[in-house]
């Protein structure tokens, strides 16, 4: 099979060339996306979402979120006192995760960065965390994952044709900040995660971040090592860590007026930053993942959300978007380096990939989950969040 087949189509969805296929009117999201809608001026429902819940998650009013960032920076800063520590905060490269490092120490604060080492990251992304802390004066903490172990769940996702492979990077990550703010007795954990800029979600995309019963349950199935050092963490855990040890996961980004490029004219200035092709390509599996497997098995392109977001924040227009969504994802050639380098890492066959990419397209809902269990834990979260008990 030629390594660069043609776009696939989505599970579900319609592409352009298809029959029925319809593009938002005010964003660039399509029907690509299988559970779209649109209402009778042709704007898709996740426009119509950040039109209703963006006030809940972000200040449009100056004063208001000045006060409300002086607040929970105070809460910060009192609940480390006596502490090497107030918060802790995960770093990538990333342009939003070493927009939050600088921020921070703009705030006063007294951050422990914490480093997820998955196997994947691009000498450009080990280049740019250390610059960054080294200019911050940040103390990193690396945690380094079983390859063995980490393989094989990749692997695992990969047999699964699910569209979320990058599930088990996520999680592991979200569980050892949690881990390392339990060991280091700090109680407030701060993300690059911003409304503003990254607000829209589709749910058969990219489920299961969370959902431990879902990997396992995926791993099980495909995977033949057992995930012994895997940091991992269930729901009834998330539970205890933020509603009994209340520990705060505070969006930083959304208590500030956050502009994507004018944050990455900040870091490029003032820490020698290095920007990426795209979002999230920091990892090399990433990169491809994103470029390769997710466009050309499962028809869908990342960029679509990514760039829509910033639509309705007001950083791109609609015209821009089209245009860029004119080229390819991942440029041929690094596509090619990216294939080999790929399948060699993870220890397969040209045939055992080729196999993988053509096999059947399936969502998290042929496995077992708990997304009934995630889906009301996240409206006790949101009503805590409306009522002012959690962090925007």
């Amino acid at each position: 099979m030629d390594s660069l087949t043609p776009m696939a189509v989505p599970l579900g969805g319609k592409a352009k060339n298809q029959p029925g296929y319809q593009c938002c009117t005010r964003c660039v999201t399509d029907t690509t996306d299988p559970d779209i809608t649109f209402d009778e001026h042709g704007v898709c429902n996740h426009c119509l979402r950040y039109d209703r819940i963006v006030a809940e998650r972000t200040f449009v009013n100056n004063a208001e979120r000045d006060a409300a960032l002086s607040h929970v920076v105070s809460q910060i800063k009192s609940s480390g006192v006596g502490r090497d520590y107030d918060c802790v905060i995960g770093v990538s490269g990333g342009v939003d995760s070493t927009y939050v490092a600088y921020l921070v120490k703009q705030l006063g604060l007294r951050p422990l960065a914490v480093h997820m080492d998955n196997g994947w990251n691009s000498e450009l992304a080990v280049s740019n965390i250390q610059k960054t802390l080294d200019v911050l004066g940040i103390d990193l903490y690396t945690e380094v994952l079983d390859w063995d172990e980490f393989r094989d769940l990749q692997l695992a996702f990969l047999k699964a044709s699910t569209p979320d492979g990058e599930v088990p990077t996520d999680h592991a990550i979200f569980a050892l900040l949690l881990r390392v703010a339990r060991e280091n007795g700090i109680r407030y954990i701060l993300s690059g995660n911003n409304f503003k800029t990254e607000g829209a979600l589709v749910r058969r995309w990219a489920y299961g971040h969370t959902d431990w019963r879902y990997i396992r349950a995926v791993h099980r199935q495909f995977g033949s090592v057992d995930l012994e050092s895997f940091p991992h963490i269930s729901y009834p855990q998330i539970g205890w860590e933020l509603l009994v040890r209340r520990v705060k996961m505070v969006s930083i980004l959304n208590y500030v007026d956050y502009n994507k490029r004018e944050a990455l004219d900040s870091i490029v200035q003032n820490l020698d930053y290095r920007p990426y092709e795209s979002k999230h390509y920091e990892s090399i599996y990433t990169r491809f993942y994103q470029g390769h497997i997710l466009v050309r098995k499962f028809g869908i392109d990342k960029r679509i959300i990514h760039y829509s977001d910033l639509i309705r924040a007001g950083e791109m227009s609609r015209d821009e978007a089209l245009n860029a969504l004119q080229k390819p994802a991942l440029d041929e050639i690094l596509e090619r380096e990216d294939r080999q380098f790929v399948i060699k890492k993870l220890g397969i066959s040209d045939s055992d990939f080729d196999a993988i990419m053509m096999s059947p397209q399936k969502t998290f809902e042929d496995y077992d989950s708990s997304y009934n269990a995630a889906k009301y834990m996240r409206k006790i979260f949101d009503s805590l969040r409306r009522s002012g008990l959690l962090p925007r």
